[in-house]
């Protein structure tokens, strides 16, 4: 057995990235028992601050962060592109979740972000949202569909994406610098990833 251990930098965080696949739309899971009364999924094209919002309150919690480095005007050369596809949840005009698809590879989607806002979990809406997200990224006529998860994600993730029918086909180990330490995300993010404050 090949062992390998490394030490984390000081200030940094570290986890452990799975990325899945899909060649062909899955066969959809039964969401008929989800409690989705009420909430929409449609295309939309939110300003960087609304999608900055959302993207806030689902994924603090997961430590989500990659969006908040970049400048606004990089952003929205990401979510103003015609080739990335954003569709936003609501309930009561209240946005509660996000699906986005990126299509900016030829031949292939990338689910880029998934997620509901934490008061939205636990009713099935994920079960739907990506029933919807699946049949929407093989639309386009892609050959393949693809997203990865984490170890700071919620701790359901993985099994999530499995059971809806992609399959995991690699991992590697991701070191970056903690964004509760650079002031990217508030000290209590993620409450569950060890804050290790080298001051």
């Amino acid at each position: 057995m090949t062992r390998f251990a490394k030490d984390v930098p000081p200030g940094c965080v570290a986890s452990i990235v799975t990325h899945l696949t899909m060649d062909a739309p899955a066969v959809p899971r039964s969401d008929s028992g989800c409690a989705q009364e009420g909430v929409t999924l449609e295309r939309a094209l939110p300003d960087a601050e609304r999608y900055l919002a959302l993207f806030r309150r689902i994924g603090e919690p997961w430590m989500w962060h990659s969006r908040l480095h970049l400048a606004r005007e990089d952003l929205r050369g990401i979510i103003e592109d015609p080739r990335v596809h954003i569709y936003l949840a609501q309930r009561g005009g209240a946005d509660i979740g996000l699906v986005e698809l990126d299509f900016r590879v030829a031949g292939e989607c990338e689910l880029a972000f998934f997620g509901l806002i934490p008061e939205a979990v636990g009713a099935g809406l994920g079960r739907w949202m990506m029933n919807r997200a699946i049949t929407l990224g093989f639309a386009e006529g892609v050959s393949r569909l693809h997203l990865h998860t984490c170890t700071m994600d919620h701790p359901g993730a993985l099994g999530f994406y499995v059971r809806s029918g992609f399959v995991a086909r690699r991992q590697e180990l991701d070191v970056v610098p903690d964004p509760r330490l650079t002031g990217v995300l508030p000290r209590n993010a993620a409450p569950h990833v060890p804050v290790f404050d080298p001051g």
